[in-house]
């Protein structure tokens, strides 16, 4: 045992058996990372402490990553009707808080105890990150580790078992009810044709179509021809527009334009439709109008497909590395185009440790700063809140001046990985040095009021999701599962549907979650 009293071997020999026991599985259940906490603390209870260093510095590379990745979807879904999955994330935290509050009362447990027993119930890590920094007290790791396993069961549970218990169609009820998402932002098809004779002759230019009624002409239909629709296209009575657009949008435009009708595209000779992802440094954080890609390629750009979630093309929209371009063309000027968009080296990653640093040098400054909270006290953001905050707002512009926050997806995973493992293994040692006391003084209440603390917004969610919002059972659950950041829950209703709708749900709730956990961990050390 003397070897572990080496800082970097007990750092990674922790790390070795965390990772492998979080990888294990009992019928399609693992612990994940939450492995590397269990086996922290039972090494710090033999005494062995990981340096405090070692847990602010994974904890903030973990915060950066995940506010990184949240930034652009967050507040663009403030600005839409994803709002009511953000709603749903209030529910669920607020209900949480809530009954937080009631059973730290009325079982007499820490604070710190009650608030880290919330943030294991939500599944939370940056909302125990939070807590720690609010309570500055290794009991939140203690209440954290305790209900965190109930959590990610109770959520997987009542994701599979409801829908068997009311006897639900999931694909049937989720065809006969609205997505609110999808309705508000993704775009339609629909095929028009002119009988306004004003617009008999004009050129696509002249019209301005797509700043009048934001809608994308992609082709145009005459006779047995088919034209891509470009700014010099001129347009006859009669032609058939296939238009892109939002349901409402394309609503308007018809009733300015002419009548919808049927037409079968299967029939389209020459013109050809792709999907390009941006990968090149420069194209990204320019806009489609800046790119012009109709007048010089002859192309047009019909929706743009961003965290899973399709939108109707937006010609000051700036791209973003990862972003799916829809484009209507001839193959030949798609192949030219598709140039464009496409790395020609071949990039593992793009960690841009420069821009990295400025962020976190940034969010601790930021987070150091005291916030006067009338009737509460002043509080700090900390390591946590100071750089989650900052990661968020240059994650959504994504470049900054100098600063630079488009990483691959595996790059953004891999600085997250490692840091929430790292965070663990200094909070589960510090934790550890008092668990076994903490369970034989609290004993079933630990058990008790962490059970209480995961059904409660478990319901709650689930029922305002459904019933106020009338969401499909699908959205409901996905949207629940991102009320709890329960990823592991999103799996168990993917498993039960072949639809990306409960992804979108889940993607539209968590970002909200993520916030409003890691706030109502620090607030809560007012009331309870």
């Amino acid at each position: 045992m003397r070897l572990l009293e080496e800082p970097l071997l007990l750092l990674f020999f922790i790390l070795f058996l965390g990772s492998w026991l979080g990888q294990a599985k009992m019928k399609g259940l693992s612990l994940g990372s939450a492995g590397v906490l269990l086996v922290a603390m039972v090494f710090g209870h033999y005494g062995f402490q990981v340096s405090p260093v070692v847990q602010n510095f994974g904890l903030s590379l973990f915060i950066v990553a995940v506010g990184l990745q949240a930034g652009p979807r967050f507040f663009r879904m403030i600005r839409t009707s994803g709002l009511i999955f953000g709603i749903i994330a209030l529910v669920v935290v607020l209900s949480a808080s809530i009954t937080t509050i009631i059973v730290s009362k009325t079982l007499h447990l820490p604070e710190a105890l009650s608030i880290g027993l919330m943030t294991g119930a939500l599944t939370s890590t940056p909302g125990l990150a939070a807590a720690l920094q609010a309570t500055n007290d290794p009991l939140a790791s203690v209440g954290y580790g305790i209900a965190y396993p109930f959590g990610v069961l109770a959520v997987v549970l009542f994701v599979q078992l409801l829908p068997k218990l009311l006897k639900v169609d999931l694909m049937k009820d989720l065809q006969e009810k609205d997505n609110p998402v999808r309705n508000e932002v993704s775009p339609v098809v629909l095929t028009i044709k002119i009988t306004n004779p004003s617009i008999n002759k004009r050129t696509l230019k002249e019209l301005r179509f797509q700043k009048k009624h934001d809608v994308v002409i992609s082709r145009v239909i005459r006779g047995h021809r088919n034209i891509i629709a470009l700014n010099d296209t001129v347009l006859l009575q009669g032609d058939h527009l296939v238009s892109v657009g939002t349901r409402e949008a394309l609503q308007r435009f018809c009733d300015d334009v002419g009548m919808e009708v049927e037409t079968n595209l299967q029939n389209v000779d020459h013109i050809k439709l792709r999907k390009v992802t941006v990968d090149t440094d420069d194209i990204i954080g320019k806009s489609l109008k800046e790119l012009q890609l109709r007048r010089i390629y002859g192309v047009t750009v019909t929706r743009l497909e961003r965290g899973g979630i399709e939108y109707s093309q937006n010609a000051r929209m700036r791209l973003e590395r990862g972003d799916v371009l829809t484009i209507v063309s001839s193959e030949d000027r798609l192949n030219d185009v598709e140039k464009l968009f496409s790395n020609k080296s071949l990039t593992v990653t793009n960690v841009h440790i420069f821009s990295l640093s400025i962020i976190l040098l940034i969010g601790i400054i930021f987070g150091m700063i005291p916030i006067h909270l009338p009737g509460l006290g002043t509080v700090t953001l900390g390591v946590a809140g100071g750089p989650l905050f900052v990661a968020l707002i240059i994650g959504h512009f994504g470049k900054l001046g100098p600063i630079q926050a488009r990483y691959y997806q595996p790059s953004n995973q891999v600085i997250r990985d490692l840091g929430l493992v790292l965070f663990l293994a200094g909070a589960g040692t510090t934790a550890g040095q008092g668990i076994v006391e903490v369970v034989q003084t609290e004993g079933v209440r630990l058990v008790l009021g962490g059970g209480i603390i995961t059904i409660v917004p478990i319901v709650a969610g689930f029922l305002v999701a459904r019933h106020l919002f009338r969401l499909s059972y699908v959205h409901s659950l996905g949207a629940l599962c991102g009320g709890m950041t329960s990823t592991p829950g999103l799996g168990s209703v993917n498993q039960l549907v072949d639809a990306d709708d409960p992804n979108i749900a889940y993607a539209a709730a968590y970002p909200f979650a993520l916030i409003l956990v890691a706030v109502f961990s620090q607030l809560l050390i007012f009331f309870v």
